[in-house]
């Protein structure tokens, strides 16, 4: 299609003007190809400026006010500028101007047509907003052709005039075509490599995503435990089943309370396994058995370099389990200064990763877990109160295996059931006189104790009938002895939490109250140094004066 042509007033030089045209062309040629190669194999971060740049010199070589380049906004297929220049003393084209204030040039160029006007009164009648623009913004006369590249519209180059009349000969008009072919190649250029980079940036987040989900997922599946469900039928259980009924449907954040052993984070799987959650990840931390240097980098990642050793970027557990469920377990042991970032994650759901600034938003579940008195440890100011009371939100307290006795047959069936693929053996009788026994003892361990006794009763075990170990009958390695189906359970001189401070008060005496190195009470104990410390705080031991 053709352009509208606008002869200039008698006496009125154009741009190119008349005399010396065949100079002007190979001035303006010689531009040309200067702007095509200094754009040619540019990067994307540069191209803004070098447009600028050139729009500059295309201007000043044709002896006008202004230029300006429009694109297409992604946001909402529109066209609206966004690159300017003015001579000096002229006020620029608003960075932003849209095709709405300007619905006539926009149909012309969306059309293919280019618009060349000497002045706004040439404007057609149904062009009347536009002249009213024009003369707002100070335009005279214009030059506006689309640009075009790869058959779709990338946006439109313009220049014109604020006071002077200037005509726009056809050979002025096909060399701007000629500038308008060069910026269409170059923004359609960058267009293609930024989609490249944003494509091969989201695959490689999504193999750093899936690799590390591999990796988790691998070590999850050597772990047969979590594959199972709540298994029993006794009223303690069943409350602990209508509790998780109740929260697990909704995003609230659960804290599971109990004994060391008693299925903790079994119950945390079932809240997620029983939420909208269910087909995305769920991803659980240990807080206490990760030292305090590395639980940040495990929670919220890390960049390359961040520390020493930290050789490439590691997504957090955080980031991994975004869209799905986190479950972090001893959450009592958190460092108090990692607590106010976890505060952070659960009331914006925003993180750091260390070495970085760059704020990233998840869309995570928090579960955690602990067999701490967390009201104790806020009330002693090793706990955040506020944290606390945003992990409590919905407490579930799992009862021990002593309180819910009715449910150890299920349970040994259950794990008969798994040990049958992992060792390859199958019982299929239990004595009534072993589930009596089973029964009789109080089972400080709590269901993993169970489930440690019946694998090695499976393993030991001659023919398909189910036999203990000779080592339960005598109390060795149970914490008591496992009393017979005909007498009364013995009550224990001590307490569970008396003997251990006693075993601790023991180690540390035997390292001379030395807690941290190699062959110290931390290391013979098998904790971490803080959780040691942990530990002696709330068991009150302290190391004795030396006049004591």
């Amino acid at each position: 299609m053709g352009h509208r042509h606008v002869d200039a007033p008698p006496g009125e030089a154009g741009p190119a003007g008349s005399d010396g045209a065949l100079r002007q062309q190979v001035q303006f040629e010689a531009l040309l190809a200067d702007i095509s190669t200094l754009l040619l194999n540019l990067p994307p971060e540069a191209v803004d400026r070098e447009i600028t740049a050139a729009l500059q010199r295309l201007a000043e070589h044709l002896g006008v006010d202004r230029g300006s380049i429009s694109t297409i906004d992604p946001a909402d297929a529109t066209l609206r500028t966004t690159h300017t220049w003015a001579a000096e003393g002229v006020a620029l084209v608003p960075v932003g101007m849209g095709e709405l204030e300007l619905p006539w040039l926009a149909t012309q160029v969306r059309a293919g047509i280019p618009v060349i006007l000497s002045r706004p009164e040439e404007m057609p009648a149904e062009a009347a907003s536009e002249r009213e623009t024009a003369r707002r913004i100070g335009i005279q006369s214009l030059a506006l052709l689309p640009l075009s590249a790869g058959g779709k519209l990338i946006g439109t180059v313009a220049f014109s005039t604020v006071t002077t009349e200037v005509r726009w000969p056809e050979a002025i008009v096909r060399r701007l075509r000629l500038v308008g072919e060069i910026f269409a190649s170059v923004l359609l250029r960058r267009e293609t490599e930024l989609d490249l980079r944003r494509a091969l940036a989201q695959v490689q987040a999504l193999t750093e995503r899936l690799e590390a989900e591999n990796a988790y997922l691998r070590e999850d599946a050597l772990d047969p435990a979590l594959r199972g469900d709540l298994v029993g039928e006794s009223g303690a259980l069943h409350d602990v089943v209508v509790r998780v009924a109740q929260v697990a449907p909704t995003d609230a954040t659960a804290l599971i309370l109990g004994e060391t052993g008693v299925g903790k984070e079994l119950v945390a799987k079932a809240v997620h396994e029983r939420s909208a959650r269910r087909d995305a990840p769920f991803v659980k931390v240990n807080c206490a058995a990760l030292p305090a240097t590395l639980i940040e980098s495990e929670l919220f990642g890390h960049e390359k370099g961040a520390f020493t050793g930290a050789l490439a970027r590691k997504l957090g557990r955080f980031e991994l389990a975004d869209g799905g469920t986190i479950f972090l377990d001893e959450i009592g042991e958190l460092p108090l200064d990692l607590q106010a970032k976890l505060l952070r994650v659960l009331q914006d759901g925003k993180l750091e990763r260390l070495g970085s600034h760059v704020t990233h938003q998840v869309n995570v579940r928090v579960i955690a877990a602990t067999n701490r008195d967390l009201q104790t440890a806020v009330a002693e100011r090793t706990f955040r109160a506020d944290l606390y009371y945003r992990l409590a939100v919905f407490p579930i307290e799992v009862p021990p295996l002593r309180a819910r006795k009715d449910d150890i047959p299920l349970l040994v069936w259950y794990f008969l059931g798994q040990f049958r693929t992992v060792l390859g053996r199958a019982i299929d009788r239990v004595p009534p006189a072993l589930i009596e026994r089973l029964q009789a003892y109080d089972w400080p361990g709590n269901i993993r104790e169970l489930r440690n006794v019946i694998e090695r009763a499976a393993i030991i075990s001659p023919g398909t009938t189910l036999r203990l170990d000779d080592a339960f009958d005598a109390g060795h390695g149970h914490g008591g002895a496992a009393p017979s189906a005909a007498a009364p359970a013995p009550v224990p001189s001590r307490t569970l939490e008396e003997m251990e401070r006693a075993y601790i008060v023991d180690v540390l005496e035997a390292c001379a109250w030395q807690i941290r190195g190699r062959g110290q009470a931390a290391e013979r104990l098998g904790l971490h140094p803080s959780t040691l410390y942990s530990r002696m705080q709330k068991l009150g031991i302290r190391r004795p004066s030396p006049a004591g």
